[in-house]
């Protein structure tokens, strides 16, 4: 399947992924987890999750291998590689690549396949772990949610979710998920995860510089805050289409990364938002 897992197409903390196809010629990736105890979670928590689902923004499970020690993950093949293969601060690729609208599409899909997990399934689930290395894009650049390692299962009217230790990556964990002190876990920390996402996608650069107090310190966001037009500018001169989109992904972003979750819009709110009139659009608090 792998041709003796010779074409490697990226490597992470769970394991190592190949490139592979399937008798019928099928293209495929094959993730092939490096044993620990952590990954023996990881395998069981993907399975289960992906197993649940089945949504055009969510990456699709063609199945698994369980040979003893040995775990592997099949999946479709996305030529598109991940959304973090784009060189945000470089404008000149991506207008040449994809454009705005095309980044506003992908924006939209994604919020759709998180409102699926939150609310679309039988089981609720928060995935813990969006950012643009874990979505994927396929020969159309129509966007995949993947990597459900971290992921938690939930009930559909179980709304605070029980979490030992923290989950994600820096720069794109809620507060919350490091101090419950502002508030309870929920999918609206997957809401925030996404934001900042969004924020990385139109600003061309990481939004959170690592420090030592524990928690995604955002600067970008608030310097955008203060300067949301001349940013819009500067991103689309004359434009006027690429601006009016670019003005709605930074404000719905910015309702996204609200501090405390009780103040972020759920992924339904979020596809409204992203989808209806920029004019019902009002700026938030500053986040």
């Amino acid at each position: 399947m792998t041709k003796s897992f010779a074409d490697k197409l990226g490597q992470g903390g769970f394991g190592i992924v190949y490139k592979g196809s399937l008798p019928n010629g099928h293209l495929v990736a094959v993730k092939v987890l490096t044993k620990s105890k952590e990954n023996e979670e990881e395998f069981i928590n993907e399975v289960a999750s992906i197993s649940r689902t089945s949504h055009v923004n969510i990456v699709r499970l063609l199945g698994f291998c369980l040979d003893g020690s040995k775990r592997a993950l099949i999946y479709d093949f996305m030529p598109n590689g991940s959304l973090e293969r784009f060189n945000f601060t470089d404008r000149s690729q991506i207008e040449s690549t994809l454009g705005w609208n095309k980044l506003f599409e992908i924006v939209i899909g994604v919020a759709r396949g998180l409102e699926y997990l939150h609310r679309g399934c039988n089981t609720r689930i928060v995935h813990f772990d969006i950012k643009p290395h874990n979505i994927l894009l396929d020969r159309d650049f129509c966007p995949k949610i993947s990597d459900f390692g971290l992921a938690k299962l939930c009930t559909s009217q179980q709304s605070i979710i029980s979490l030992i230790g923290t989950r994600g990556t820096i720069g794109y964990i809620a507060p919350e998920v490091f101090s419950r002190s502002f508030g309870a876990v929920s999918s609206k920390s997957d809401v925030y995860s996404y934001g900042m996402m969004v924020l990385e996608i139109v600003g061309g650069r990481k939004n959170v510089e690592v420090t030592t107090t524990s928690s995604s310190e955002t600067y970008f966001p608030h310097n955008l805050y203060k300067n949301i037009n001349q940013y819009c500018v500067e991103a689309c001169g004359d434009n006027g289409e690429g601006m009016e989109v670019v003005r709605k992904m930074i404000l719905v972003a910015l309702w996204c990364i609200q501090i405390m979750p009780d103040d972020r819009p759920s992924m339904s709110r979020v596809v409204n938002m992203l989808e209806g009139d920029i004019n019902d659009l009002q700026l938030p608090s500053k986040p």
